[in-house]
């Protein structure tokens, strides 16, 4: 005892000296907090600083780096011992959860673990300022409340999430501002430019992006995270100027898998944080606006593991600058807006101090129970892999991977939910079917992504209400009550090995995205590919309408080099490519024959800028640079009429609003099309189409005056906030009928699951081709407003409208919606290299 106390006070001791050194932000930085925004490497800095001198309490771990390459970093704050045993607590924590790797029993006497993630929106940037001063009061020798929290805490600080969106606003801000902040709402230095700061390089909300990681941010955060599964997690964000802070308790709807426990710490830290705001005479409020459902944010993908997870906002965002006026006529600083999220931060990792041993243990609880009896009402998931599927499979098993999702296979008989049917049906399951287990420790997430039916308390929801990701992924799947004995690993697909085989030709099955990446890659190096309009058999082998051929006597020019690159593509994206050797084949049309089509390498266009939703174009720029590796043009909305037409095959306009979209300008478009371009239209940009002459419109609403109840005109004002919702859809899943013959479904099964995020749906089009419509009771899963459930029927989603020579290709939903829409991807592919060849 007497030495364990000598090395104690050794560790003060030594403490004690070298946080003396630490500079606070203000003596670093050269400037107070809130006097400017701190470029993103100055905020490194500063973090670098106080680890350097304060060694016993803090650990910097650099995690990643940005789409721009700035860097990712962790700071793990605590005292002596839990610094220098941080790698034992880690593991300890992982044994507590159930997920270590080793067999060694946890102990529960162990510190807690607050997570703080602050700036996800690089707009929302007071909070990274906050973060430097929260840093300093937990090591600032000063301040003993915080050592005493430390001896029981282990706190992460990610001071930036979103470094490359925080430096655009924070760039764009300092070199507009003048020498004094001005209040005004109207001066420039509130009016920030597109695409703004909230998002990431390639325009995506990070915040929606915690369970699907298709960035590198999250993709790299969220391995760092799942290394260690904190007690807390709060994420950092702003709401509008005149909004006061709000912190948790949260909003209904809960979703049903967030325990009783989660709901009450809710309440016990939205007391402490009350504390400290009443004593201040701050402004706050809770249990509004923003509820706990959409799994992928920052504070629900934390909870449904096992953590109290939170947001909180501070009134302000990009439009307040250093300062603003708000209606009441106070000005809003800065300084105003870090110091809430500063005192937020430490009266979290207060609460959460003081009650550790209650964390711990219910924590311990939440994993136990789910690898005991597991979350919801179903225990098993079944995926089937039917014919086609193997890609498609490849991207559900990577997401798996991604959330440390335990997956194997099973055999015999069962019976389950078929998502397809919506029916309680018997099936058999196959050798090659994913067999996934609900008692697992990651079984609330996993019953949360898989939920075929979404419950609401609440229809007022902040996100979309289905995600089921056999929708999203478009597979066969069920959901069993039962539980099943997994009896082993499932044995992925075994890397392609296609040899560089000289042949009349190859063929390669159309069937998903992978195909799509091998045919950019091969069109950008020089090869010619056609594409069979119609499904054929050769050689024994069938195939269906949309594979792939490539032709020797098309590329002579090639040589010796075409198999071998042909061959390489194909590895590279585990496909197998069949060669044959003649183009005669056993059934449908020879390779010779006009359903055989060429393909050309398309030059393509992308609409950006004013006007252009910015997260929209970002899931298409990001999908076609950084997913097909093929090149794309941004062009701004301003700038088209400079554009140079001969140089662009495919126009893509993203949600958005077009001025050029009107009855004047609208002819000379459709002549650049006439003339063999192509234009893609998605969401709102298909309705602004819808109102032009010569586009397509918008279907009628089904006329039930008779029958409607006069008395529903009387409103009542307190109703007015929810009068939108009986016409309206947050996001909801619709099963779409697809024409299968038409190039835009190729590779599809004659449906598609569509994400419904608005009330548009279209009369069909006489004069072109109406590919994918909904009808009557194809609701799937997700809120429907009453009103507008009526109109969501027998009408076109997906289509395509041919002019001259070239083609619209109406995309009225959002096929690529956030990146994890996987199913919807190839329909995208489908309209780039396919469409009106």
């Amino acid at each position: 005892m007497k030495k364990r106390a000598g090395f104690l006070l050794l560790l003060i001791a030594g403490y004690m000296f070298v946080s003396a050194q630490v500079q606070s932000p203000e003596t670093f930085l050269g400037y107070k907090p809130g006097a400017q925004y701190t470029p993103h490497f100055k905020i490194i800095n500063y973090f670098n600083h106080v680890a350097a001198a304060a060694p016993a309490m803090v650990r910097l771990q650099p995690y990643g780096q940005t789409n721009e390459g700035r860097p990712l970093i962790a700071a793990f704050i605590s005292l002596g011992e839990n610094i220098t045993n941080l790698e034992n607590i880690r593991k300890n924590n992982l044994r507590l959860a159930n997920m270590a790797m080793d067999k060694a029993a946890p102990v529960e006497n162990t510190p807690v673990i607050v997570w703080l993630s602050y700036n996800v929106h690089g707009n929302e940037a007071s909070s990274s300022e906050a973060a430097m001063l929260t840093l300093y009061e937990l090591v600032n020798p000063s301040n003993t409340k915080t050592k005493e929290w430390l001896k029981n805490t282990v706190v992460v600080i990610d001071p930036c999430v979103n470094p490359d969106g925080r430096d655009r606003y924070v760039n764009w801000f300092n070199s507009v501002a003048g020498k004094n902040y001005n209040p005004r709402l109207d001066a420039r230095e509130h009016r920030e430019p597109w695409p703004g700061g909230r998002t990431n390089h390639y325009n995506f909300d990070l915040n929606r992006d915690w369970a699907w990681q298709t960035q590198f941010e999250s993709q790299q955060r969220l391995k760092l995270y799942q290394q260690w599964f904190p007690q807390i997690h709060v994420d950092y964000h702003e709401q509008g100027i005149d909004a006061p802070y709000y912190f948790a308790p949260a909003a209904q709807p809960y979703h049903e898998a967030i325990t009783s426990w989660q709901r009450d710490f809710q309440v016990s830290i939205g007391k402490n944080n009350a504390t400290y705001f009443d004593a201040n005479g701050w402004l706050f409020f809770t249990k509004e606006i923003f509820d706990l459902y959409y799994p992928s944010y920052g504070d629900t993908y934390p909870i449904y593991n096992g953590a109290i997870g939170m947001t909180y906002e501070q009134g302000g965002g990009p439009a307040s600058g250093l300062g603003v006026y708000k209606k009441e006529g106070d000005t809003l600083t800065l300084t105003d807006r870090l110091m809430h999220h500063y005192t937020t931060g430490l009266s979290t990792i207060e609460i959460s101090a003081k009650n550790a041993d209650r964390l711990i243990r219910e924590y311990r609880k939440f994993f136990n129970d789910a690898v005991s009896t597991g979350t919801g009402a179903y225990k098993t998931y079944i995926i089937k892999k039917k014919e086609g599927d193997a890609q498609r499979i490849a991207a559900l098993t990577e997401l798996l991977d991604k959330n440390n999702i335990q997956y194997g296979s099973a055999k015999g008989n069962a019976k389950g939910y078929n998502y397809f049917t919506g029916k309680e049906e018997a099936f058999t399951i196959a050798e090659d079917d994913i067999a996934i287990s609900n008692i697992q420790p990651k079984s609330t997430l996993l019953s949360v992504l898989f939920e075929p039916k979404s419950k609401l308390v609440d229809s007022a929801t902040y996100d979309i209400t289905a995600w089921a990701v056999p929708y999203v992924y478009g597979l066969t799947a069920y959901a069993v009550k039962e539980k099943m004995s997994i009896t082993g690993s499932y044995i992925k697909e075994q890397p392609a090995q296609n040899a560089a085989v000289s042949a009349y030709g190859y063929v390669i099955p159309w069937e998903g995205v992978q195909s799509a990446k091998v045919v950019a890659q091969l069109m950008q190096k020089g090869v010619k590919l056609r594409f069979a309009a119609a499904g054929f058999e050769i050689n024994g082998t069938s195939f269906k309408a949309g594979a792939i051929i490539i032709l020797k006597t098309s590329n002579g020019a090639l040589a010796d080099h075409l198999w071998t690159l042909v061959a390489a593509s194909c590895n590279e994206q585990n496909l197998k490519a069949y060669p044959v050797s003649s183009g005669f084949v056993d059934k449908g049309y020879d390779f010779g024959s006009e359903h055989v089509k060429y393909m050309k390498a398309p030059k393509i266009a992308l609409v950006t800028g004013q006007g252009v939703n910015a997260n929209a174009a970002g899931e298409v720029w990001f999908f076609i640079e950084r997913e097909l590796n093929y090149p794309v043009t941004l062009i701004n909305a301003n700038d088209l009429n400079r554009a140079n037409w001969n140089d662009i095959d495919v126009l893509i306009l993203p949600d958005g609003r077009y001025s050029f979209l009107n009855n004047k300008d609208f002819p000379d478009l459709k002549n650049w099309i006439s003339k063999g371009g192509k234009l893609i239209a998605m969401e709102n940009a298909v309705a602004q189409l819808a109102g032009l002459d010569g586009g397509i419109k918008f279907k009628k609403e089904d006329d039930d005056t008779d029958k409607q109840d006069l008395y529903a005109a009387l409103k009542k004002f307190s109703d007015h906030d929810r009068e939108f919702i009986s016409s309206s859809t947050p996001g909801s899943i619709y099963k779409v009928q697809l024409d299968s013959s038409h190039p835009l479904a190729f590779g599809y099964p004659g449906y598609y699951y569509t994400l419904k995020m608005d009330d548009h749906v279209y009369e069909f089009i006489n004069d072109g081709w109406n590919v994918g419509v909904i009808k009557k009771d194809n609701l799937v899963a997700g809120f429907v407003g009453s009103e507008l459930k009526k109109k969501l029927n027998d009408g076109l989603i997906y289509g395509v409208q041919d002019i001259g020579s070239g083609n619209i290709v109406y995309l009225a939903d959002d096929v690529l919606f956030r990146n994890f829409w996987q199913n919807g991807k190839l329909m995208f592919c489908n309209a780039l290299f396919l469409v009106g060849q």
